[in-house]
């Protein structure tokens, strides 16, 4: 079996805040087509890993690197360029538009041409406007929202709404789609849906970062898993080694695991 591609590593990173170690030298990769858990108690640094891979935070030290090319001071908008694309805790749709228009601005991210273009409505323009519109009306198909492309997103249910940023996301055309809390409010039937979704998602062709607090949906979707605790990372393995991880389990439940 041939050797698959690393789509993202993170080298030893280190962010810190003032005072306050967020990141300590954390490593860990991600490869084609993996869907890979990032998992740890609150304040474990989940997000600010996220933030780190995404441009919204600049490393204090070490590296991360995305398709073997360093992102050290690369902007959110150029990383969104390389191939990245993320979703958000707190949903962040834009309600006065309507579900085709929040994915057509992802795809947006990847059109060449500029302001003037679109002022003269240049053929290439309108090319790229045609070949969005298409995209984004397939992916919304996919989510199972195309009933609802006209609606305004603020009108949307919850977990509709979660769909939607998901298709936002991939509308930029990413390599890595990083899924921050996806499931969060979601009842146990939509964590199944959500699931299931996920697996569709990395069948398509995308690699999957995923962070999510209900254990049972992560042991139940990612093929390996990384656990932080305090900035740091404890564990990384399958989810049958995680499960089984000391650890990962004094981590959870506060017990000392070197307590006979």
């Amino acid at each position: 079996m041939s050797e698959r591609t690393r789509v993202l590593e993170l080298d030893d990173v280190t962010l810190r805040f003032g005072g306050l170690t967020a990141l300590d030298s954390v490593s860990f990769h991600i490869d084609e087509g993996e869907i890979l858990g990032m998992i740890g108690p609150n304040g474990a640094g989940k997000t600010t890993a996220f933030n780190a891979i995404t441009g919204v935070y600049q490393v204090t030290s070490g590296e991360v690197r995305f398709a073997g090319r360093s992102l050290a001071g690369l902007k959110r908008h150029a990383i969104t360029k390389l191939g990245i694309a993320r979703t958000f805790q707190n949903i962040r749709l834009f309600g006065s538009m309507t579900a085709l228009e929040n994915v057509l601005v992802g795809a947006d991210a990847n059109h060449s041409t500029g302001v003037l273009s679109a002022l003269f409505r240049t053929a290439k323009h309108r090319r790229e406007e045609d070949d969005g519109h298409e995209r984004g009306m397939e992916l919304l198909e996919f989510m199972g929202l195309a009933s609802r492309a006209d609606e305004l997103a603020a009108n949307l249910s919850y977990g509709d709404q979660r769909r939607l940023e998901i298709a936002r996301a991939m509308a930029t055309g990413p390599k890595l789609l990083c899924l921050d809390e996806p499931a969060a409010g979601f009842n146990p039937q939509e964590k199944a849906q959500l699931m299931e979704l996920i697996r569709r998602v990395r069948d398509r062709g995308f690699t999957v970062l995923l962070i999510e607090h209900d254990m049972r949906l992560v042991m139940g979707v990612t093929d390996r898993i990384v656990v932080l605790e305090f900035g740091k990372k404890i564990a990384e393995g399958t989810p049958a080694e995680i499960r089984d991880n000391p650890a990962v389990i004094a981590a959870y439940l506060g017990v000392d695991e070197d307590a006979s």
